[in-house]
């Protein structure tokens, strides 16, 4: 026999594998290639450098310029399916959460997909101009206070 008493046999053969969405780091697929075959395939997901996962929900750092943070505007955010854009509200703070239902991975097993969390992240100027400067020393000096620290 051509497994020398050992119950198994090597043969080399190519496969085609359907990975199922949303399968988890570490998660198994069975196959029978043969009706006296049984294979597990122990699945290793390769992170997303933009993404970090939770189950289904994806959660994302989005930058915001911080015009846009104080002042409101739009930001895109990358997703599954292509870029959304995502409405900041006036006054967001650094670390403030949106989260984009249905724009996660998709769920083992079928369903509605989880959800993108995404994160804000107020990014400040390295540099400003003497103008820019000005304007901010006239806003801390105003009358009514917002300027100065807790205000």
């Amino acid at each position: 026999a051509a497994c020398l008493g050992a119950g198994r046999e090597v043969r080399p053969s190519r496969l085609e594998v359907k990975i199922p969405p949303g399968i988890d780091d570490g998660g198994r697929v069975r196959l029978r290639p043969s009706p006296d075959a049984e294979l597990t395939l122990r699945v290793r997901v390769r992170p997303d450098s933009r993404f970090k996962r939770t189950g289904s929900d994806l959660h994302i750092e989005v930058p915001v310029p911080y015009l846009d943070a104080i002042l409101g505007g739009e930001v895109e955010v990358p997703t599954m399916t292509g870029r959304v854009m995502l409405k900041v509200p006036a006054g967001s703070q650094n670390g403030r959460s949106f989260r984009l239902s249905g724009k996660g991975m998709p769920r083992l097993g079928g369903g509605e997909p989880g959800d993108m969390v995404a994160t804000l992240r107020v990014v400040l100027p390295q540099s400003i101009t003497q103008q820019e400067r000005e304007l901010f020393e006239r806003l801390r000096r105003a009358p009514d206070g917002r300027g100065a620290a807790g205000g």
